[in-house]
């Protein structure tokens, strides 16, 4: 029981903030015109902010120490990103929860109760239900952005991007609600999951740099050739001898991406990346590399 309280607070702390963050970049992305498209993304961005307000207020005593000092679930750089972005969009950002989430301890050996044991899964039903209204409002926005009918500062490929993780997100809760366990997940699935995603932050940073930060692009490009044939060497090698390769990867392009993260915070580097996405992708990074690591 107390496993299942564990892995179930780690996962929403994770992705009930990533699916938050989503929802933001979306309002953000849409041209002023697109009212409607603007609510429904914020909609789900504070029904998100809701469900992690809650997850947190439980979590206190139940996160193991690999996971609250991995940088997943905030960074040096989340609080600052959160309130220079809300002052960049007009979009507010509730920073208590991120601080709330810095005062978390680790798991010390409290017995959970069959209270909390309904609350988590009262908390899996909240975020099934908003999950599939976001996976659906994200592919209507993917076919309209395809059809040519809606206009969106974000890429196509990036709405892909976050709709996998979305999806991802939606089957671990599922696997949890029929008490399974989703740390057992194969290595090789979990590990070609995670480097496309990494792959794609590296197109994506790539496309958002101002074009005068040439050596800037030139990283990033470098890095997503690297993860492309990362991809490609999965197909045909083990999987345990990948993942060490795929681990001193993502360490070194974690350290890029704080550096990144760091650099936008400090008004140095020439870009169109909220600083929040850039403190997003570093906290994907940490969560991936603590994956390979645990």
């Amino acid at each position: 029981m107390q496993n299942y309280a564990i892995i179930s607070i780690e996962t929403h702390l994770f992705f009930a903030r990533i699916m938050r963050e989503h929802a933001l970049f979306l309002a953000a992305g849409f041209p002023c015109k697109e009212k409607e498209q603007i609510e429904k993304a914020d909609f789900f961005r504070k029904e998100f902010e809701h469900l992690l307000c809650d997850v947190v207020a439980i979590a206190d005593g139940r996160i193991r120490p690999c996971v609250l000092s991995s940088g997943e679930i905030v960074t040096e750089f989340t609080i600052p990103a959160e309130k220079r972005t809300s002052l960049l969009t007009g979009i507010p950002i509730d920073s208590s929860i991120s601080e709330g989430e810095l005062a978390l301890r680790a798991v010390h050996g409290r017995m959970d109760s069959r209270e909390l044991i309904s609350t988590i899964f009262s908390i899996h039903e909240r975020a099934l239900t908003l999950l599939h209204g976001l996976i659906e409002f994200k592919e209507c926005i993917l076919k309209e952005v395809g059809e040519c009918t809606l206009f969106t500062s974000n890429y196509p490929l990036l709405i892909e991007h976050i709709l996998r993780e979305a999806k991802l997100y939606c089957t671990l809760v599922e696997e949890l609600m029929q008490g399974h366990c989703i740390s057992c997940h194969k290595l090789c699935q979990t590990e070609r999951f995670w480097n496309q995603i990494m792959m794609e932050h590296a197109l994506f940073i790539r496309g958002l740099l101002d074009p005068t930060e040439e050596q800037l692009i030139d990283t990033a490009d470098h890095f997503a050739t690297d993860y492309k044939r990362l991809l490609e060497m999965a197909r045909k090698q083990d999987c345990r001898a990948m993942a060490k390769t795929s681990l001193a990867k993502t360490i070194e392009y974690r350290d890029f991406k704080a550096a990144g993260a760091d650099g936008i915070l400090k008004c140095n580097i020439a870009s169109i990346i909220l600083p929040l996405l850039a403190d997003h992708v570093l906290r994907e990074a940490n969560h991936y590399i603590r994956l390979l690591s645990c």
